[in-house]
């Protein structure tokens, strides 16, 4: 197969953990048969400081000509005042929101998984534990409450706020069959999240969902309340497989599925739209303070860079050899300093990229 990436190293450690990333995905080209081409382009602070905007309409398209997009991180220090004393839409992650407009990128896949290796930096008991933990999180990322009619006005003499949650069938129809999909390739379980009991959005949202279910029969559905998922994933969070919900929920869901895994470092992110594109990112930021050190953890990245694979090319082998491989260099007790722990080989972003590189084969 021969597959058009576009690169967006942006700003930070972006440009060091996405080198990393096409080294792990070169050596899967070599060892499969597969041709990886990269297009870099910029986006973030280091589009404003060549072009004056975070991202240009040129970087644009050609992200759109290409088969998927790969991104590092953009932005740096909010006291960076080059990048941020400016109007908002100028600033480095103005340009996050416009590729994922400019994409239709709808669906956000936050995967959380434990890594028994690094079990002792969940913050969860080990009887809560267990065997680990391996979910998805399917976020809606275009509507509900964030991209709603929004005003505030002075309600006799008193301030008033107003933010319309909305959602029409079709929104939601599209983002549950991308979660559906995706649970055929994992564990066919869904559990989709909402608040039906109270809100008429989410009424709307379970309906649909249960008639997109009736089209896979293979899979296994479930509605849990959002208040009540939440005190499930600290209390037995095995139990979840994929978990699909609105904008805001998952918003809130994804961020505490993060941190029971103990480390922003080793986790992925897909954004994609309706047919196979997508963008894939690490979940963490730019780091500016250890950019350029070779201390970066790229694991993320080429985490990201295996959902790729995975979901814009069907390439689920050669994603599964990415993954095992990252699997045996933690097995071998090498870390990062960010998952460093007693015992273990420290070793820096380079050094971490070519030790996955030697497990592909």
């Amino acid at each position: 197969m021969d597959c058009k990436i576009v690169t967006i190293p942006g700003d930070g450690i972006g440009p060091e953990i996405v080198r990393e990333a096409c080294k792990v995905l070169d050596q899967v080209g070599k060892v499969y048969g597969h041709t990886f081409s990269y297009t870099e382009v910029l986006m973030g602070g280091c589009s404003i400081d060549a072009y004056g905007v975070p991202l240009t309409e040129e970087a644009l398209n050609k992200a759109k000509q290409s088969d998927a997009v790969l991104l590092g991180a953009v932005g740096g220090n909010v006291g960076n005042s080059r990048w941020y004393d400016v109007a908002p839409n100028l600033r480095p992650e103005a340009g996050l929101l416009a590729i994922r407009k400019g994409l239709n990128l709808f669906a956000n896949i936050r995967p959380a998984y434990l890594y028994k290796e690094l079990a002792d930096a969940c913050p969860l008991k080990k009887e809560i534990i267990g065997d680990g933990f391996d979910m998805v999180i399917m976020r809606e990322l275009t509507g509900g409450l964030y991209f709603g009619e929004r005003h505030t006005e002075e309600v006799n003499g008193v301030r008033q706020a107003t933010d319309t949650l909305t959602y029409n069938e079709n929104e939601i129809r599209r983002i549950a069959v991308k979660a559906f999909d995706i649970a055929m390739k994992r564990s066919k379980h869904v559990i989709s999240v909402d608040k039906a009991n109270v809100l008429d959005s989410s009424r709307l949202w379970r309906k649909v969902v249960e008639e997109v279910a009736k089209d896979y029969p293979e899979v296994r559905i479930e509605h849990m309340l959002v208040d009540n998922c939440a005190m499930q994933l600290v209390m037995n969070p095995g139990q979840f497989d994929v978990i699909l919900t609105e904008n805001m929920f998952g918003d809130i869901l994804s961020d505490e599925a993060s941190m029971i895994t103990g480390s922003i470092g080793m986790l992925s992110s897909a954004s994609l739209n309706e047919g196979k594109f997508g963008m894939y990112e690490p979940s963490h930021g730019s780091a500016p303070d250890i950019a350029g050190k070779d201390i970066a953890n790229p694991i993320a990245t080429i985490l990201s860079a295996a959902m790729m694979l995975r979901y814009s090319f069907d390439l689920d082998k050669e994603a599964d050899a990415m993954e095992a491989a990252v699997q045996q260099v933690l097995t071998d007790g090498y870390r990062t300093v960010d998952i460093m722990s007693e015992g273990c080989k420290k070793v820096g972003t380079t050094q971490m990229g070519d030790l996955i590189v030697t497990y592909i084969k």
